[in-house]
Order: C-alpha cells, then sequence, then structure tokens
C-alpha cells in the first residue's frame, strides 16, 4: 500500500515537471512595486502632514513631562509642591499615553487602508500585465528561491501602477 502510494506521488511529480516545461513565469517582487509607486510615497508624505500636530504634541508632552522630572529631581520643592509637580507630572503622563495610542491606532487605520486599496489595484496591475505579456504564472520574489533577473516584473508592474493610479487622484 505504501509503495503504490509513492509511486502515484513520483508519478504526480513528473506529471508535473512535464506540464510546467510549456508554462510561461513572471517574477514580482509585490511590496517593492507597492512602496515604489508614487501614490505610496504621496500617502507617506500626506500622513506625515496629517499627523504632524499631534506628533507635535506628544513632543511637546514629552519635553512638560521632562522638565516636571526635573524640578521634582533638583530638591529644591517643598513637600506640598513636590506632591503637586509630582500629580501634575501623572496627568501628563496620561495624556501623553492616551495621545500617543490615539496616534497609533489612526496611523495604523489609515496606512491599513492604503496598503489594502494599493495591494488590491497591484494584483490587478499585476493580472493585466501577466495577459499582456502572454504569462501563465507570475509569483512574488517573497516565496521564491531562486529566479532569473530577466523574469522580474516589478519595475514594469511599478510603471504600470502609476500609469493607472497617477499619484495626483492617489486620495481618490
Amino acid at each position: 500500500m505504501i509503495r503504490i502510494a509513492r509511486l502515484a506521488m513520483l508519478a504526480a511529480i513528473a506529471l508535473g515537471c512535464v506540464t510546467a516545461q510549456g508554462v510561461k513565469l513572471g517574477i514580482v517582487n509585490s511590496q517593492k512595486a507597492m512602496l515604489d509607486t508614487s501614490e505610496i510615497k504621496k500617502a507617506q508624505l500626506d500622513l506625515e502632514t496629517k499627523y504632524k500636530p499631534r506628533q507635535d504634541q506628544l513632543a511637546q508632552l514629552q519635553k512638560d513631562l521632562s522638565l516636571l522630572q526635573a524640578q521634582i529631581q533638583s530638591g529644591k520643592l517643598t513637600p506640598a509642591a513636590q506632591q503637586d509637580v509630582t500629580a501634575q507630572g501623572q496627568r501628563k503622563e496620561r495624556e501623553y499615553q492616551r495621545v500617543s495610542e490615539d496616534l497609533q491606532a489612526d496611523v495604523d487605520r489609515d496606512r491599513n487602508d492604503i496598503l489594502a486599496r494599493t495591494s488590491q489595484r497591484m494584483r490587478e496591475v499585476v493580472g493585466k500585465l501577466a495577459n499582456e505579456k502572454g504569462l501563465d504564472v507570475v509569483d512574488d520574489s517573497a516565496n521564491t528561491v531562486f529566479y532569473k533577473a530577466a523574469l522580474d516584473l516589478t519595475a514594469e508592474a511599478t510603471a504600470a501602477y502609476d500609469k493607472a493610479y497617477p499619484a495626483s487622484a492617489a486620495s481618490k
């Protein structure tokens, strides 16, 4: 029984090798192709601009916390003043934590939305590119052990994406 299973497996492997000979193959580094698009580059700048005020707020809160810590460590405060400064520091730390968590959640949400949209569009672009080139299979280089550079479609995929989805229309 085991011998029959081995023979069946060998036959399947041999059949796969025979049928794979006529397959036209392309390779794309989908992550690089997406990150190199003008849409992603513009989105990155847009996100930095959008969230800069909140990043500045975090920097100011961190500065305030450092100043309060320096006051406490100076040893020049009365016990009542030290207690007041400590309470201020605790409030600032809670505010810092809240703003930081909210900022991270918002950035993650926006980034995931952008990446999901871009990923879907890139799959469509690569599919169209494969059809134009008469390719049967396009594999992601992240999952490929070896391939010849001539099979790499990454730059073409990025260029086709930028043509299909110009950065000026990226936010739509």
